[in-house]
């Protein structure tokens, strides 16, 4: 008989309800299925109805973008009211994705992003979100940055993080003239010498900027709590492919397997958004696009 039929005898036996720390472990080294709500932008639903069909689809988590919230605030909505939505449903909004340009070199443009990034913050936090994705906004034509001073200026959205209790996620963009490979955030990430300093990567944006997936197993595990996932198709080539080309994760080519296996976490999960911006989706029904999104995301990740 192993350890763990000699456990289950045991707690059979004994009726405890106790369960061992080795199982709990186990059961964190699974992954999180959320949906990412790009993934549904083309239908035009507003924030309630996006989080519907979420939920219908049978998520329990999501990624939102920022002005979606705003618009939804902008039409009458409150922030109690979006919790309040968000709890009925029985989500949890795990990221939000904005795009303040708190990257470049301009100074004013700076205070103003800062100025947002705060607002932005501050909304998050009232509706239960704890990060908000970091990407090089403003930055992804014209001169290549320092990548110090990149660090310096990560490092101050991060301590504005900490006043306002979300965390800020420095994001990979595969076609932006900086941030585009994992070398480069990894080296900020690392520079700002800030402990709530974390990476969001995605498969699509590995694929464009030449990282590739192999590049994921040098990231250390503590600096990826959330991923972006989905997939690409052999054609158009790496140098054409765009965000309109991103499919279904397992429907493309991307070694998808192996890419989980080295993201995989035995210490916590790690939250698996499904992003596309696929116009033969948008034009399918939206409650089909979240459920396939969700059942395509287990069969990859099944048994790993």
């Amino acid at each position: 008989m192993d350890r763990r039929n000699a456990l289950n005898s045991l707690l059979a036996v004994t009726g405890t309800s106790f369960i061992p720390t080795e199982i709990i472990k186990e059961k964190a080294g699974s992954f999180i299925y959320s949906l990412n709500m790009s993934t549904l932008r083309g239908h035009k639903l507003g924030f309630r109805k996006e989080l519907e069909v979420a939920s219908k689809a049978g998520y329990g988590s999501v990624e939102i973008w920022i002005n979606t919230l705003q618009d939804y605030l902008k039409t009458g909505g409150t922030l109690p009211e979006a919790r309040r939505i968000i709890t009925d449903l029985g989500l949890k909004v795990e990221d939000a994705i904005g795009f303040a340009p708190w990257i470049v070199d301009d100074k004013i443009s700076r205070e103003k992003a800062l100025e947002q990034l705060k607002l932005e913050m501050d909304q998050l936090a009232a509706i239960g979100c704890p990060r908000i994705a970091a990407p090089p906004m403003g930055a992804t034509t014209g001169e290549s940055l320092d990548l110090k001073r990149v660090a310096e200026r990560y490092r101050t959205i991060l301590e504005l993080g900490d006043k306002t209790s979300v965390v800020p996620h420095l994001e990979l963009w595969g076609f932006s003239k900086n941030l585009s490979r994992v070398g480069e955030i990894l080296y900020v990430a690392t520079e700002t010498s800030h402990p709530s300093a974390r990476l969001l990567m995605d498969v699509y944006h590995l694929h464009k900027g030449g990282s590739g997936m192999d590049s994921v197993k040098n990231v250390g595990k503590p600096l990826v709590e959330i991923f972006h996932i989905n997939d690409y198709p052999a054609a158009p080539p790496r140098e054409s492919i765009t965000d309109a080309d991103r499919i279904y994760a397992g429907d493309g080519v991307a070694p998808l397997s192996d890419l989980l296996k080295n993201l995989k976490n035995p210490e916590k999960p790690v939250i698996l958004s499904f992003e596309v911006f696929n116009n033969k989706y948008y034009a399918q029904d939206a409650l089909l696009v979240a459920k396939t999104g969700l059942e395509k995301m287990k069969q990859v990740s099944k048994g790993i």
